[in-house]
């Protein structure tokens, strides 16, 4: 009985994305339905068994490095041509000498691309796909880009798909998604009627057919096709942990933290053409078609203009103007799944994620944001923030001067000082961000933030995500910080009510859980000296105590702390992630100082002094 019931739900929730594809369509609001079914049942088809798992689509591999196999110069100066440096020489020999290449793991401009291993046979036909598509999908790849040595990494691979654009097509491609899953689950369903349940500690998978491991790839995979919001979506959950998101679908969304699918060729040049004019490459020496990211909403290239390196990020098309309806099929799946536990809150997380969306994929904000952060960190030892290039960035494309470095995962290999280094001034950032800038880069992905050895300076990228908080908001933060920092209790709560956080109406269970939470939180501020990240448990212990707040919380938690809380849960797994011991108490006493609280600038205080 549970099977037909998950079922049905499916049945009606494919009715509902049905209704948003009449909805939208141009063809039914003027009658034509002749002229819609011709030119639509081709990608019904097709959309629904690609994206539902029966078909593949066509793989786009990356093929061995091969010199300007990618990259167009637009002056057809010989000067430009380079010749092969020693790595890429090697590989290439390598490549005729060898049933299997292995690509290297890049860093460039902070992503990080590892490929798999690629046949000969395979090979070949990705060069005779290449050649029908005029040389789409080479990679160059210079040493200066090589960051270790080449290793093989299984991971997904990746493909060269035009990004579903319209409303309809992408109305489209959730209703195959949809008739995939509901397939997968019976597929489930059938297999444990014969075979029984599978055991499992995690109870939500072990008694939901719903939650297959071969539904969660599907999920995946097709959110790495659909792009956008959808995806963004599906990479914020990935960073959560098992007590709010099943295993099988964590482990599949893993999957979506390796990138996107990329544009092809032809596509690319009508986005640039759109934005930029038909006669964008006269303003550029050269332009790199091979991504170096593919990312939720756009994917980075890089070109060179006037002798400077240029990052240009490229927005998919139709993305945009898809985030309201993407992100209502996402929480339709998500409803019919039961993947998200009530305590989250999940239509007030969706408003947020709607706005910071929106904001995302305004490209000439974020340029404002660069240029703003640019000007506040010009005197502060150890950060870098690169140029705008004006003349190449507009609403959906932005320019950027290029910079190198390592993300600051990879800082974990390095010695103990130089850890220690970073992790002090990822946390010094972030404070001076909220309590003295009062406006923070929200995005927590450790690509953003680029570790330069040579210069012992950390390059930051990738604005989009940048807010301003209110004043007021701030001062009453700070007042909670310290509080858990000092232990006490009291002020913790007047603050939680003041903020937003708690009601008043709040049963012990979920006090005690909310007190303890903000305690072992601050644990890293409570004492003199430097703090190891590494040695302490703090994630989970906070997701220990969040099943009890799950249960018992009232009230959606206020609107800042969605952006807040990602960027200060991603500085402190950076530090544990790299291992650093940093002086924490320091830090926050060195903001509180001269922190000016009020709107007359009148400080005063509500809790005990920090010491």
């Amino acid at each position: 009985m549970s099977s037909f019931n998950h079922l049905g739900r499916l049945v009606s929730g494919l009715s509902l994305v049905a209704k948003e594809i009449a909805k939208r369509s141009k063809a039914l609001d003027t009658g034509d339905f002749e002229t819609l079914i011709a030119s639509t049942a081709k990608k019904v088809v097709v959309s629904a068994t690609d994206l539902s798992g029966l078909t593949k689509g066509k793989v786009r591999e990356f093929s061995p490095p091969r010199l300007n196999g990618s990259v167009a110069y637009f002056n057809n100066s010989p000067d430009l041509v380079a010749e092969p440096t020693p790595a890429e020489s090697q590989l290439r020999n390598e490549s005729s000498a060898s049933d299997v290449v292995v690509t290297p793991s890049v860093s460039v401009q902070g992503k990080v691309l590892e490929e798999d291993r690629i046949t000969k046979e395979e090979i070949g036909d990705l060069d005779r796909d290449n050649e029908d598509n005029a040389g789409a999908g080479e990679v160059a790849v210079s040493s200066a880009e090589t960051v270790a040595a080449a290793t093989v990494v299984k991971r997904r691979k990746p493909r060269e798909r035009r990004v579903p654009s319209s409303p309809f097509t992408r109305a489209l491609g959730f209703a195959g998604l949809g008739a995939g899953l509901a397939w997968g689950t019976v597929q489930e369903s059938a297999k444990r009627l014969v075979f029984g349940a599978p055991s499992s500690q995690d109870k939500q998978s072990a008694y939901s057919p719903y939650l297959s491991d071969k539904n969660a790839e599907r999920l995946a995979l097709a959110l790495c096709r659909m792009r956008g919001a959808a995806l963004k979506l599906g990479q914020m959950l990935s960073i959560q942990d098992e007590s709010l998101v099943p295993a099988p679908i964590l482990a599949a969304l893993d999957i979506v933290r390796q990138g996107a699918d990329v544009m092809p060729r032809s596509q690319l040049n009508q986005v640039l053409d759109a934005e930029l004019g038909a006669d964008w490459s006269i303003k550029l020496t050269s332009f790199d078609y091979e991504p170096i990211a593919a990312a939720s909403i756009g994917q980075v290239h890089k070109a060179t203009k006037d002798g400077m390196e240029v990052a240009m990020k490229i927005q998919y098309p139709g993305v945009a103007d898809s985030i309201e309806s993407d992100i209502e099929n996402v929480k339709l799946l998500l409803d019919y799944t039961n993947l998200i536990p009530k305590g989250l809150f999940l239509d007030r997380a969706i408003k947020v994620a709607k706005v910071e969306l929106s904001r995302e994929c305004d490209y000439e904000l974020e340029a404002t944001n660069q240029k703003r952060f640019r000007s506040l960190l010009s005197d502060a030892k150890g950060f870098y923030v690169p140029l705008v290039v004006d003349d190449l960035s507009c609403k959906r494309v932005l320019s950027t001067e290029f910079v190198s470095g390592i993300p600051i995962d990879k800082v974990a290999l390095l010695n103990q000082e130089t850890r220690n280094y970073v992790g002090r001034k990822l946390l010094e950032l972030t404070l001076m961000e909220l309590f003295v800038f009062r406006f923070m880069q929200t995005d927590p992905n450790w690509s953003n933030f680029l570790y330069e050895e040579s210069t012992n300076t950390i390059n930051l990228i990738d604005f989009g995500a940048a807010r301003d908080y209110p004043k007021r908001f701030v001062d009453d933060y700070l007042r909670m910080v310290v509080a858990c920092a000092n232990g006490e209790r009291d002020v913790v709560i007047e603050m939680s009510k003041r903020l937003g956080f708690l009601t008043g109406e709040e049963s012990e269970a979920m006090l005690d859980a909310h007190v303890q939470a903000g305690f072992v939180v601050g644990l890293p501020f409570s004492n003199s000296g430097g703090y190891d990240f590494q040695s302490s448990n703090i994630t989970h212990s906070v997701s220990s105590l969040g099943a009890t707040m799950l249960r018992h919380r009232l009230t959606p938690p206020p609107d800042e702390v969605y952006s807040l809380h990602r960027k200060l849960s991603g500085a402190f797994l950076a530090c544990i992630k790299i291992g650093a011991v940093v002086p924490c108490r320091e830090l926050l006493l060195e903001v509180y100082k001269d922190y000016q609280f009020g709107e007359d600038g009148e400080n005063e205080m509500l809790s005990g002094s920090i010491s």
